[in-house]
């Protein structure tokens, strides 16, 4: 089978995206006439048809959580505690973006006790298995340990959903001066403050590569 006749397995974090999107786009400038913002839905809609033009993918789903709740929150009830209430014109918009996808065919994924970025991590795997190429687009920098000569994490930029960064495995090293399957050990020794994960004291990003090359 050549690179052109292999089916391309495209999946979306959906929270991610929506919220980038979100945040992107001025909220004002995006209300239904009921008072309802739709901002985060123009925005991933956007991206997606982009997406789609770009990249060209035989296969797609975007994988969502369900809530803040999980497997994880068991084990450590502070995981995510730190963050922030969602903002209100947020709220309402993952439903209709979920519509939204629904209306046009695009497969949409929940897994009660989960979060979005445990299914994606269970469908890239399969899929890579499966002779697939896997795309996965996230905003999150730990679908990074995913990458693998047939997985590639496309990332959204500063400027938000318009402009995605390729991390194949080389640009993954390049970033982070480690491969893809090293990036848990960083995350863990750097902690991350968005998941209230705390990390080894004083130690920062640098340290951490460098403790890990070394030993």
């Amino acid at each position: 089978m050549t690179d052109a006749q292999k089916p391309t397995l495209m999946l979306i974090d959906g929270h991610s995206l929506a919220f980038r999107a979100f945040y992107a786009l001025p909220v004002d400038s995006f209300v239904t006439p009921d008072g309802q913002h739709t901002n985060a839905i123009h925005g991933f809609l956007s991206m997606l048809l982009s997406l789609l033009k770009n990249e060209k993918p035989t296969h797609l789903a975007v994988a969502f959580d369900i809530s803040r709740f999980s497997f994880r929150t068991r084990i450590y009830p502070e995981y995510k505690g730190t963050r922030g209430e969602t903002p209100p014109e947020f709220i309402g918009q993952v439903p209709l973006l979920q519509d939204a996808l629904h209306a046009m065919g695009v497969t949409t994924l929940t897994k009660e006790d989960f979060e979005a970025d445990d299914i994606i991590a269970t469908l890239s795997s399969q899929g890579a298995e499966a002779g697939y190429d896997v795309l996965v687009v996230s905003g999150d920098r730990d679908t990074f340990q995913l990458v693998t000569d047939k997985v590639t994490v496309l990332y959204p930029s500063a400027r938000g959903v318009s402009e995605l960064k390729r991390y194949t495995p080389e640009a993954v090293e390049e970033r982070y001066g480690i491969p893809p399957e090293r990036y848990p050990d960083v995350a863990a020794l750097v902690g991350e403050t968005s998941d209230n994960l705390i990390g080894v004291d004083k130690v920062g990003e640098k340290t951490a590569v460098k403790w890990i090359n070394q030993f």
